[in-house]
């Protein structure tokens, strides 16, 4: 690869042009190797959050967090529902649980998150009290998805060159490209993906990454704000497949789910959540169920991938999340996965 430097890259994105696709590798390379000092970090990220990101450039980025990755192989068709964080809206985990149910209704899950960046209960703080293990060791995680049909890839055990990245980070204050990573970044690579955006701005941007890779996704931002698929008004949806982009919109009325509001979905902390998804699988009805009916059968559309209209995958997908939950095999799909890591070493 060529050799480039930070003068030569700072300077390029104040003046808003482009990074190549070599150099925005670099860029992540000389961070994710410890080589940046935190001023050569904090600029970076700044300067291309400020002038915008192109696909080439948050290309490169990713490209770059995977050769520093751990891998995770799980054969065959693998799905992620996952959220970018930032919306503050401080919902309940509807990310989370619409994984649940979507193994439950028979896909293969490979989730990828982190704790709570800017929320009270982030993913892994929410499965930590319902019993999954953070501290498995990563060769450990794609065992389970053959076990259980769900796991998990914590982000500190597969990135764990992003700590030299930490620091410039909070120190910062401000989201930057950073935030989106870890939603493109997933070490089992999944060929399916539901990924939630609160930066509506950013969404087609993510959506084309997608794209250049050859894998499905829809990328879902709430025109509400929310990261998911939201029940409080419509959400606008960038679907990629087969290298191709197109834009929808989802109106949850449409699909029979009354509408709700923020309060309803309103979460709190990681034990409140905890409570909820423990609610939601044993059967209670309401908004939070809606929510995450919606996003669970969106996620299912994904997988599916089906030659239908987009409204009727999303039907479909709708009608396989309901089934799930009614039926108890997103109950069951829980239970399969804290008893698979039982006997399990840790890391």
């Amino acid at each position: 690869m060529s050799t480039f430097s930070w003068a030569e890259i700072i300077t390029a994105l104040i003046k808003r042009v482009d990074l190549t696709l070599d150099q925005s590798t670099w860029a992540m390379n000389e961070i994710l190797s410890g080589e940046a000092s935190p001023s050569q970090i904090a600029g970076f990220a700044v300067a291309l959050r400020a002038k915008g990101e192109s696909v080439a450039e948050v290309e490169g980025l990713v490209a770059a967090m995977y050769e520093h990755a751990v891998p995770c192989t799980v054969p065959g068709r693998v799905l992620d529902v996952v959220g970018t964080g930032g919306d503050r809206s401080f919902s309940v985990n509807i990310s989370t649980m619409a994984a649940l149910v979507a193994a439950g209704a028979g896909a293969v899950v490979v989730k990828h998150g982190n704790r709570s960046a800017s929320s009270q209960a982030g993913t892994a703080d929410v499965l930590e009290q319902l019993g999954v293990r953070l501290d498995l060791a990563p060769a450990m995680v794609p065992q389970i998805a053959q076990q259980a049909g769900i796991t998990f890839c914590f982000a500190p055990a597969f990135h764990p060159a992003l700590r030299h990245a930490a620091v410039p980070r909070r120190e910062l204050g401000v989201g930057t490209t950073f935030n989106i990573l870890g939603p493109l970044a997933n070490p089992a690579r999944p060929q399916a993906q539901l990924i939630g955006c609160a930066d509506r701005s950013v969404a087609p941007i993510m959506a084309g990454v997608f794209a250049q890779r050859g894998q499905d996704a829809w990328v879902v931002s709430g025109d509400d704000g929310l990261d998911e698929i939201t029940t409080t008004t419509t959400t606008s949806v960038w679907a990629v497949s087969g290298g191709a982009v197109a834009e929808h919109s989802i109106d949850p009325a449409q699909f029979g789910i009354t509408s709700a509001t923020a309060q309803d979905l309103r979460g709190g902390d990681a034990a409140h959540n905890a409570g909820v998804i423990t609610e939601l699988l044993a059967g209670k009805p309401g908004p939070v169920r809606d929510a995450v009916v919606l996003n669970a059968g969106a996620a299912l559309a994904v997988y599916d991938a089906t030659a239908a209209t987009f409204s009727e995958r999303l039907s479909a997908g709708i009608a396989k999340a309901n089934d799930a939950l009614d039926s108890g095999a997103a109950k069951a799909s829980l239970d399969r996965w804290v008893s698979a890591m039982g006997e399990l070493p840790t890391n």
